[in-house]
This record gives C-alpha cells, structure tokens and sequence, in this order.
C-alpha cells in the first residue's frame, strides 16, 4: 500500500481529502502543528526534521501554505520534495488571489462568498485569515502569504518539482490546485494523476 503525509491536517481525515476514493490502496499519515487536532506527527511545514528523507509516495496539503511567511515557502517545498520517494509527487491546493481580488475589486471584501463548516466566509477572511479563529487565539489561522496559478507554479519549479501542473477554480471556490512530481515525469503521466486527483475528475 502506498503512503501519503497530510501536512496541515487540522481535523480533516483522509476521507476528506482526494485520497480519500483510493482507501484500499492509500494510507495516511498526518501533521499538524496543534497538538488539539491529534495529528501523528506534531510538527511545523518548516521544520519537519521528525520525517525522514524519502519515506512517502505523495504529499497532500490543503490551505496550508497560505498560513507561511513569503520567505519560509522554499523552506517548506524544499522539505516537501526532501520526505518524497524518488517517484512521489506533491498535491497542494491554496487560496486563489487572483479570483478572490475580482471580488474585492467590486467593493466585495466583507460580502459573504460562501458558508464553511466554521461559518461564513468573506474575501477578507481569505485573503488574511479566518477572522473568528484568529480572534479565538489561533493566530497559527492567519495567513501570511499568497499565491496564483503563476506564482504557485514557479514556486515549486524553483524548488525543483517537475511536470508541474496548476489549475485554479474561480467561484465559488477561490482555490487553486498544484500537482508536483519529484522526478522528470511525461506530461500524459501528469494529467492522468491530474484526473485522479484534482477536484471535478
């Protein structure tokens, strides 16, 4: 069975990520920051010195980077591609600025754009951070840092992924999801994993 490492877990399960259709042939394994969420391995996107070198087949992280300072996100891909097998690949979906600034461009920025589990959900809160969790204490919630297909993509080229794909989903959804290979990798491969993974296949 091939293993994963949901980094930013939070309190979602495998079953809530793309990972989750392929149970019979995917194992989890989780980290987060807050000991609150029981993750197995307590630990930060920038300092995961508790996973060794190429111990998994894939790495999933959803709306976590966006919580990173500019400067620490080579840090944290760098350990990203480091804890990946040779042949493993990166799954990352964020926070799409480009989509979310048409709103505020439109005078938007408080308006309601969707409803989550935690409540309603601003381009405001988007763009900085869940502003009732950050209020709560949870200032790890905010974010730091932000990315479009442009970005996100040569941000992972430059820390050396190949056959990088980057699709963005505008609204409702505001995100964008990047697939990411350790080794050179054919673009029919890519796209067939793109299939398999990216919300909508």
């Amino acid at each position: 069975m091939k293993t994963f490492l949901h980094v930013g877990c939070g309190g979602s399960r495998q079953a809530q990520t793309p990972f989750g259709r392929y149970a019979d042939a995917w194992r989890e394994t989780t980290m987060y920051v807050d000991p609150n969420a029981q993750p197995d391995i307590l630990g930060s996107m920038t300092d995961m010195s508790k996973v060794p070198d190429a111990s998994y087949d894939a790495l999933y992280s959803s709306h976590s980077i966006e919580h990173l300072y500019p400067h620490e996100v080579p840090t944290a891909l760098a350990q990203f591609r480091r804890v990946l097998k040779p042949g493993g690949f990166v799954l990352i979906t964020c926070p799409d600025l480009q989509s979310i600034c048409a709103e505020v461009a439109q005078g938007k920025l408080t308006d309601a754009v969707y409803m989550s589990e935690v409540g309603t959900i601003t381009p405001l809160d988007i763009i900085y951070g869940h502003r009732p969790s950050i209020a709560g204490g949870m200032h790890f919630m905010a974010h730091r840092c932000g990315f479009t297909q442009k970005t996100l993509m040569a941000e992972l080229n430059d820390a050396g992924f190949n056959a990088t794909l980057v699709g963005g989903r505008p609204a409702p959804d505001y995100d964008l999801w990047a697939l990411a290979f350790v080794s050179p990798t054919t673009q029919d491969v890519a796209m067939a994993y793109s299939a398999a993974f990216f919300p909508g296949s």
